[in-house]
């Protein structure tokens, strides 16, 4: 079993350019939801949507191409893919020829599905979408919509995760809100480096108390954990908490190494929502 120890992440790595799948790290899920109560069938949907900012590759004739990709790893795979690969894994296509932009997307769309969904009894696939560039001027920029929970002037002591700081009002009529914040940060599970974010999060039931959940959402300043897990810790913590009767929880990361990574959980199923970059992306 793959631990992030055993990553690349911090170690000085030799930068491949010609085109190697096996420089993919995936990294169980397992573990770090069993952290967070999670042992059997977790209590929520989503996907982890990636983009990828830095690809490259050369057509037959040796003339380089590039494009913006975007991927969608569903949380039903077993695995995340280490970010630190995945960025040596996309240098590997730089020098490497293919027919079109087609061959990139299905080798893309083939070692990535193998990665996030290795050891599972039924292996499924992961999305791949390339955007060429006469199409960049259409990427657009967005801000998270809902109440900014920012404008709370509030006492922070806590920066590790403090998730008695959440409550909500149990004995009144449930609403329905959608609250954000920029103040998200987390550092790299194994590295340390901070990892910064937005943080959207839409529920119905009875009503989060805002102070408290800023107060929250701040306190994972200081806390080493990847993208994906903190963003599913956030869910569970509301989940158990605040017993909403809906919930979803959507976190967009600034991009390091030329990829972003942006995970959305869900109560109920519903469509994923639009890869659109914010201003801070």
């Amino acid at each position: 079993m793959n631990t992030p120890e055993q990553s690349q992440l911090g170690k000085a790595s030799a930068y491949v350019d010609q085109y190697d799948a096996s420089l993919l790290f995936p990294i169980p899920r397992l573990g770090k939801r069993a952290e967070i109560g999670v042992t059997g069938t977790p209590p929520f949907f989503g996907a982890d949507l990636w983009t990828a900012f830095e690809l490259s590759w050369l057509n037959p004739r040796g003339k380089p191409q590039v494009a913006l990709a975007h991927i969608t790893v569903p949380c039903e795979s077993p695995n995340i893919i280490e970010s630190k690969s995945f960025k040596l894994y996309l240098n590997s296509f730089n020098n490497t020829r293919f027919a079109d932009a087609s061959e990139v997307q299905a080798r893309l769309r083939q070692d990535l599905s193998e990665a996030a969904w290795r050891g599972a009894a039924q292996p499924s696939s992961v999305g791949v979408k390339l955007l060429s560039p006469e199409l960049f001027d259409r990427e657009p920029v967005h801000e998270l919509d809902g109440l900014n929970l920012d404008r709370l002037d509030i006492e922070c002591q806590h920066y590790t995760p403090a998730p008695a700081l959440l409550s909500a009002a149990t004995g009144e009529a449930p609403v329905t809100e959608t609250l954000t914040s920029q103040l998200l940060k987390s550092n790299c599970l194994v590295t340390g480096q901070p990892d910064w974010g937005s943080v959207q999060i839409q529920y119905s039931g009875p009503q989060i108390d805002q102070a408290g959940l800023l107060a929250y959402l701040v306190s994972f300043r200081n806390h080493n954990e990847f993208h994906e897990q903190c963003v599913e810790r956030i869910f569970m913590d509301l989940w158990t908490r605040c017993q909403p009767i809906k919930l979803s929880v959507y976190a967009r990361y600034t991009r390091r190494g030329g990829l972003d990574i942006n995970p959305f959980r869900t109560s109920h199923p519903q469509a994923l929502p639009a890869n659109v970059r914010t201003a801070r992306q």
